[in-house]
């Protein structure tokens, strides 16, 4: 039953794949830099120290405020987590107006507020703009900072850290700030479950009146307002608006780049793609004379979907769904970055070739063609970018924050043209470092770290320094336990049918109905689904979303299947057809032949150790995970392919239910490449409400 489930979940992933190729082969062809006269925007300044800028657009009857405290970064310490909580309860009520109140007002001028703790936003029809601007300027001056609100507040942010522990971006974004930064600095310090636990409400009302203030503080409005009319509403809700505390301190240096080439590997044995991410600190800020020539640089060695980097790691080999690099302008430190997540088969050979790729545009000068796509990209982006009204106000608060020349747009493409084929060799050597790199790799170490250990770089062995997912050095991690020697495959299979309900009671089912609700990661719509299957391989699947009525099927009836999506019919190929009818059964451990299959180790997943057997039927390969405690199957991967590239697909089986004596998985989860399907069983019923004509 659950291979069957397994088979059309992927191929419905397979499907979702193909629909979304787009032909990006074909490169826009350069044309004359164009003629830039960009608005100035009207600007005026409270007493208080706040910044105001004025971008007047009268096409729609809207209206918005963004506002941005650019304070230096902030350094919390013992208390990290502190920010986070005070931008959550910022918006919830003022001490004038109660939580409910205040959201009913805003939901009653169908407008939109948010706020973080270095700003906020807040948008509405013009004809609400003063109302709405008096909601904005009430949260921002009196805040309501209530206990009760606190302790929900933290609750959530404890909870999301939790969750957060499994993911392997989250930590992978965690690792590589921490140890590019140093773990005391502003952006590399991190919110742990021990430091949220230990903010009180004191600490984020601290926080508020010494960083919450107008000092550094710019307001951009944008839309359907008359200059003066803004500047008379703005000085009469935001003139009271105070710095309370002083804000005095002194910014942490951050750590120097490491001495040397050093892979920095994290074990996560969850992990079914390894996240790489060679890393670097720069000094770069919009306003230094490289800017220009580091974007277009960047754009070749990793920006778009024809750099060096996605066009080696993507199409070239088949590693990974996209390769990207980015250097970061932040006028206090940066970094340069450069990976992807890959099969795990490959972590070592996707450093190879990031480390080839680097190291070609180091020293490689980069072809006239490549060097005009690049500008022709970034002229179309800066030409449409213009179209928004936003676009300007975000401009004139770069000018602003980043302390650049008045002039810095009105000649930047001038500036983006006049890069050269030397300049962008000079800039790469400058800005894109490997020989003081961190490679950052968070991945499942007992699969990739054995050929990890034997990548070089400049004919040297790359070191390894190992840590743990909160940045801590720790030794080299022990992957995998001895088996002990009464655990066979043929004893893992049978504790597996015991645990389930036992021969006799599997054997008796004939035919499995699933209703489930069903969550597609990124899909802005939850289906819900009916799977059907009928011993011994007929399998059907039906995605259905309200309103909207069945959106897929797949169906095999023993002999012939199809997949029909968006009232298009397509027949299973041979192979699929071969494959289906290889399935025996609804439980494929009652006929998986022992002397096809070996128990490979004890490996950790989701921190329950299980036993790993990897079984060869019918040429395909597939790993089985077996909980070592309860004898059931938690975890089924194997090898697919998706538009000609090899991807590890993970099914995870957790919450077993037992129906009609028979212990069934509830939730699954299937991950392919960045895709990912979430199953949740509402209910599950043996030997009922199926029959053949299901299948057709």
């Amino acid at each position: 039953m659950k291979t069957k489930i397994f088979t059309v979940l992927t191929m419905f992933l397979m499907v979702l794949a193909l629909q979304a190729q787009v032909d990006r082969s074909k490169q826009p062809t350069p044309g004359p830099a164009p003629k830039i006269a960009l608005e100035v925007p009207g600007y005026f300044e409270l007493p208080n120290g706040l910044k105001v800028l004025v971008v007047e657009n009268h096409k729609l009857p809207r209206v918005s405020y963004s506002l941005t405290i650019d304070n230096k970064p902030i350094a919390e310490g013992d208390i990290a987590g502190v920010s986070s909580l005070l931008g959550s309860m910022l918006g919830n009520g003022t001490t004038s107006i109660s939580k409910d109140d205040f959201n009913e007002e805003i939901d009653f001028l169908g407008a939109r507020i948010s706020f973080s703790s270095n700003g906020g936003y807040a948008s509405a029809l013009s004809k609400y703009s003063e109302k709405i601007l008096e909601l904005m300027a009430d949260a921002v001056k009196n805040p309501l900072l209530s206990e009760e609100e606190f302790q929900k507040e933290k609750s959530k942010a404890i909870e999301g850290l939790k969750s957060s522990e499994k993911s392997v971006d989250a930590v992978a974004e965690r690792i590589g700030n921490a140890l590019a930064y140093g773990k005391h600095h502003p952006y590399g310090e991190f919110a742990t479950e021990e430091t949220v636990q230990k903010v009180t409400l004191k600490d984020v009302e601290t926080f508020y009146r010494r960083y919450f203030t107008p000092k550094n503080a710019y307001l951009v409005v944008v839309g359907d307002v008359k200059f003066q009319t803004i500047q008379n509403q703005i000085k009469q809700y935001f003139s009271t608006w105070e710095t309370m505390l002083d804000m005095s301190y002194k910014v942490q240096e951050a750590m120097p780049n490491a001495q040397y080439t050093q892979i920095n590997f994290v074990d996560m044995p969850n992990a079914v793609q390894s996240n790489i991410s060679l890393t670097s600190n720069v000094d770069l800020k919009m306003s230094d004379p490289d800017y220009h020539a580091v974007l277009i640089a960047n754009k070749i060695l990793g920006g778009g979907f024809n750099s060096y980097l996605n066009m080696n790691l993507r199409e070239a080999h088949a590693y990974t769904y996209g390769a990207r690099s980015s250097v970061g302008s932040d006028k206090y430190v940066s970094r340069f970055k450069a990976g992807a997540s890959v099969r795990n088969a490959v972590t070592d050979s996707a450093v190879v070739e990031t480390l080839k790729e680097i190291k070609r545009i180091k020293e490689t000068p980069v072809t006239a063609e490549a060097l005009a796509n690049a500008k022709a990209k970034y002229v179309g982006d800066f030409v449409l970018a213009l179209e928004n009204p936003q676009t300007i106000a975000r401009y004139a608060l770069n000018i602003k924050v980043n302390d650049l020349p008045k002039d810095f747009y009105l000649t930047y493409l001038e500036k983006i043209n006049a890069v050269t084929i030397a300049d962008v060799k000079r800039v790469a050597n400058k800005y894109f470092g490997t020989d003081n790199a961190r490679i950052v790799i968070i991945g499942k170490g007992s699969e990739v770290l054995e050929n990890l250990e034997k990548v070089t770089y400049n004919e040297k062995t790359v070191p390894i320094k190992y840590y743990d997912s909160k940045a801590n050095l720790i030794e080299k991690p022990i992957f995998s336990k001895e088996i002990p020697a009464n655990i066979t495959v043929q004893s893992v299979l049978n504790n597996y049918i015991n645990a389930v309900g036992g021969q006799d009671k599997i054997k008796s089912i004939n035919t499995i109905l699933t209703l489930a609700n069903v969550t597609i990661t990124g899909a802005p719509f939850k289906p819900t689904a009916v799977i059907k299957t009928m011993r011994p391989n007929k399998a059907s699947m039906e995605m259905n979303i309200e309103g909207m009525g069945t959106i897929m099927k797949r169906k095999f009836n023993g002999n012939t299947g199809y997949t029909e999506q968006q009232g298009q019919q397509i027949p299973m190929t041979e192979k699929e057809i071969t494959s289906q009818q290889a399935e025996k059964g609804l439980f494929p451990e009652l006929f998986i032949d022992a002397s096809t299959a070996t128990l490979e180790s004890i490996v950790a997943i989701e921190g329950n150790d299980a036993y790993k057997l990897k079984v060869t039927q019918n040429n395909d390969e597939s790993f089985r995970y077996y909980d070592t405690t309860s004898g059931l199957l938690i975890r089924v991967e194997k090898i697919i392919e998706v538009q000609g590239q090899s991807i590890t697909s993970i099914q995870d089986l957790s919450n077993y239910k037992t129906v009609s004596g028979v212990k069934i998985p509830f939730d699954q989860k299937l991950t392919s490449g960045p895709q990912i399907i979430i199953l949740n069983s509402t209910e599950v019923k043996i030997n009922e409400d199926v029959t053949d004509l299901d299948f057709n």
